[in-house]
């Protein structure tokens, strides 16, 4: 059963080589099964088809144009999916074709020991390489992105959050969709570092990301919060979310700094919101060393007795442009000998998604506005790569269907155009 039935065709951004990437037709989904990395083979009737709506390019995507990790060259990216279901396999039991989804980024199974016990972004069963599988992603188990015209997601009823109501969930689309990765993952950020009322709280890194989790920080109760970056653009987004904010280029000494904002030179929560790139040849910053993580000893620095520091930037095992490839220098002791605590890792993002769901669909919580979105078609998309390299100040979501655009004109890349 399908809505509006598609002709089988399908296209969608392929990875090429380093620093670029090319829209090509691929695969349509099927439920007959799915050959991915380490011999996994997968049938897929607990799946649906999803025609997406947004389908939005993050900073991890980056990490693979750029030839930072050992991304192949087919793969199909894409892991921030908003969209329609056209299709649902045999044993799908609540998912409808037509229903409005959300789809989290990492993927679930719902039986696993891992599933079972509410740990889904490290599920056991569809990554036959390591726990944890998501799409469009290098070593994360082969699954086809979705920055595509149609994907598949396996475990329908387990993995996509349904909205209630089509037509009230289009009119919010440019905030759901954030609700597949960045949103849920700077809300991790924020609970992470046990932010609650009251905290005091420094965010390093004024993307997406970061800007999702200082918006998650006040949403928490935070007292003040502080957003690092080396980009002014992106800090002028922060000021008008009401942070407070600091230009890395100007700062010498990070707890000097904080401590001329707020009078402490400790905050009690510090978010790392950029990962392992934060010195690497991007942005405002190209000349230090690409092994560097800035911004995780920044936040080790700032963080203050017996606080917390919540890690959700990037980082993986081994970055092949660095000098020492498995090595990341972190300046641990300043963390030991004030009792803070330390975690981090992916958000699992259905632990958050439904929550935040209803703060946007009642009204209560809206972000997309600060992080200056920008609407594209599919074809556009290789060009927003190159845009989104050099620290534009810009959310890319791409609309392979024109349906975005003609709800939010005024965010389309031919109102608001980028630099191609």
């Amino acid at each position: 059963m399908f809505l509006n039935p598609p002709n089988k065709l399908n296209r969608g951004v392929v990875f090429e080589k380093k620093n670029k990437v090319s829209v090509k037709e691929i695969q349509y989904p099927s439920f007959e099964g799915i050959k991915l990395d380490g011999g996994l083979v997968k049938q897929l009737q607990h799946g649906a088809i999803i025609k997406p709506i947004a389908t939005n390019i993050c900073g991890s995507d980056m990490h693979m144009w750029r030839g930072r990790t050992d991304a192949k060259p087919g793969l199909v990216f894409g892991h921030e999916v908003t969209g329609e279901v056209v299709e649902v396999g045999s044993q799908v039991e609540n998912i409808k074709v037509g229903d409005m989804v959300s789809v989290p980024f990492n993927i679930g199974c719902g039986r696993c020991k891992n599933c079972m016990e509410m740990k889904f972004s490290l599920c056991l069963s569809n990554n036959a390489m390591m726990p944890g599988a998501a799409y469009g992603y290098a070593d994360m188990g082969g699954w086809p992105g979705g920055q595509a015209e149609y994907m598949m997601t396996p475990y329908a009823d387990w993995n996509l959050l349904k909205f209630p109501d089509k037509q009230i969930a289009m009119s919010k689309m440019m905030d759901l969709c954030l609700l597949s990765d960045i949103l849920p993952t700077g809300y991790h950020a924020a609970k992470l570092a046990m932010c609650t009322s009251g905290s005091t709280c420094y965010v390093a890194g004024a993307g997406p990301v970061g800007l999702c989790c200082a918006a998650s920080c006040f949403l928490l109760g935070a007292s003040e919060v502080i957003v690092g970056d080396f980009i002014p653009a992106r800090l002028e987004q922060a000021k008008r979310m009401g942070c407070h904010t600091l230009d890395l280029n100007k700062v010498k000494d990070i707890n000097t700094a904080v401590n001329d904002v707020i009078g402490d030179k400790y905050v009690d929560c510090a978010m790392e919101c950029a990962g392992y790139e934060t010195s690497g040849e991007h942005g405002m910053k190209k000349t230090a060393p690409h092994e560097r993580p800035d911004a995780l000893n920044d936040c080790m620095k700032v963080a203050g007795p017996l606080g917390g520091i919540g890690v959700v930037g990037l980082f993986i095992p081994g970055d092949p442009a660095a000098k020492d490839p498995n090595h990341f220098p972190l300046q641990y002791g300043e963390c030991f000998n004030k009792g803070v605590t330390i975690s981090g890792g992916q958000a699992p993002i259905k632990a958050y998604n439904r929550l935040l769901a209803r703060n946007i669909l009642s009204d209560r919580f809206e972000v997309a506005k600060y992080l200056n979105p920008c609407i594209i078609g599919l074809d556009e998309a290789p060009a927003a790569y190159e845009s989104f390299n050099t620290g534009v100040d810009r959310k890319f979501i791409i609309d392979p269907h024109n349906i975005l655009r003609q709800q939010f004109p005024q965010y389309s890349s031919a109102a608001t155009p980028f630099a191609k």
